[in-house]
């Protein structure tokens, strides 16, 4: 949802609620959004560094891990999975999820991307992750080319990320290039 900020997205998730992007926002009409927060585990976001961010935010207000918003020129990609993994991908709403299994069943991997709005347009991706027992497999690396193939067969020319220090790394070995950095800050207020 367009917001004064920039975007609103409803997660629904215990560990974040709603996540605020901050694209245009001036200090003032950040700083309301910030003092309007009430639900715990609502995210605040911006492509700037934390230094500039931290004084918008009170008590109750912890920072997350420095990140990086990443970009790339999508392309087909070949997707190779090891021994005893299979891939599924499942499209709904606009949403592209791909799941990569182990043998026994058990989620390994996985990631989302959504449809773009236009031809050429760029797509997010989105929950990108793979299993501790399952990592250093090259199932990172399979999840972002099924979830690309997926991009370029709706259309879009490039994927947008927000990548953690350790996801970086692997996105710039697959030709992702950082554009800005990303902080985030969550409201996790004091217990009354």
């Amino acid at each position: 949802m367009d917001t004064p900020w920039g975007l609103s997205i409803a997660v629904g998730l215990p560990t974040q609620t709603v996540r605020h992007v901050l694209l245009d926002a001036d200090v003032e009409t950040a700083r309301g959004l910030v003092d309007s927060v009430t639900e715990p585990a609502t995210w605040i976001k911006a492509f700037l560094e934390p230094e500039v961010m931290r004084p918008w935010f009170r008590s109750g207000w912890e920072p997350d891990s420095p990140g990086f918003l990443m970009s790339v020129d999508l392309r087909p990609s070949a997707v190779q999975l090891p021994d005893g993994y299979s891939a599924t991908v499942e499209t709904a709403d606009g949403v592209t999820c791909v799941r990569i299994l182990a043998a026994d069943g058990e989620l390994a991997a996985g990631g989302k991307t959504g449809r773009p709005d236009a031809p050429d347009a760029a797509c997010v991706f989105d929950r990108i992750s793979t299993e501790k027992a399952h990592q250093r497999l090259g199932l990172g690396t399979a999840v972002m080319g099924t979830l690309a193939n997926a991009a370029v067969e709706n259309g879009a020319a490039t994927g947008v990320l927000g990548a953690t220090d350790q996801g970086r790394a692997l996105y710039e070995t697959l030709g992702w290039k950082v554009i800005a950095p990303l902080t985030g800050f969550i409201h996790r207020p004091a217990a009354p």
